[in-house]
């Protein structure tokens, strides 16, 4: 009798993905990433303790993916960066509606307010550089704008809105404009 193959993480990380990425988080399961890998549900729990450990991994799997999204926005010079970073968060949103919902539209609870600074820093020194604030200015700056856009990608995530691409690229100039605007005449907050 051959041996049996090795079934490797990354293996259940790319079929509880896709199951995530089809059905919604609520579908993710041990049986359903078995019958995706046409096993049972032995391999899994030799790889993971819980489901709970291979829920957080394919949450990260899902940042990466984001990730990827702000990196291409942000590089291609379709749009100046800041404006490109938002656009790429609502095109994330269009394009990978679960892994959306599974980062940004889940319960926070318990989890605070977490911030990556490796992700804001560079956005609030593209602010405080592009307009002349200063960073606390730029950080609310980019809290109003980010509100924003996390409501249009929020509402194009869940069905509720469908936008052309120019549609959106003009309302986010529209809402930037306004800010710019408030916040040349703003001493402090």
């Amino acid at each position: 009798m051959p041996p049996k193959a090795r079934v490797e993480r990354e293996d259940i990380i790319n079929a509880a993905a896709e199951i995530v990425r089809e059905n919604g988080v609520s579908a993710l399961n041990a049986r359903a990433v078995a019958a995706r890998l046409g096993m049972s549900t032995q391999p899994i729990f030799s790889n993971y303790s819980s489901m709970e450990e291979l829920k957080a991994d394919v949450l990260d799997f899902a940042y990466k993916v984001y990730c990827g999204y702000l990196e291409r926005g942000m590089t291609s010079g379709e749009h100046p960066v800041y404006k490109a970073s938002g656009m790429a968060y609502i095109q994330f949103a269009k394009e990978e509606r679960e892994l959306f919902k599974l980062l940004f539209m889940r319960d926070r609870r318990g989890e605070g307010f977490v911030q990556r600074d490796d992700e804001v820093k560079p956005i609030i020194g593209i602010l405080m550089k592009n307009l002349g604030i200063s960073e606390e200015q730029a950080n609310m700056f980019h809290l109003e704008m980010w509100v924003y856009v996390h409501g249009i990608a929020s509402m194009i995530a869940t069905s509720y809105l469908e936008l052309e691409t120019e549609m959106v690229s003009n309302m986010l100039t529209d809402v930037y404009m306004g800010l710019k605007e408030r916040y040349s005449k703003k001493e402090e907050i």
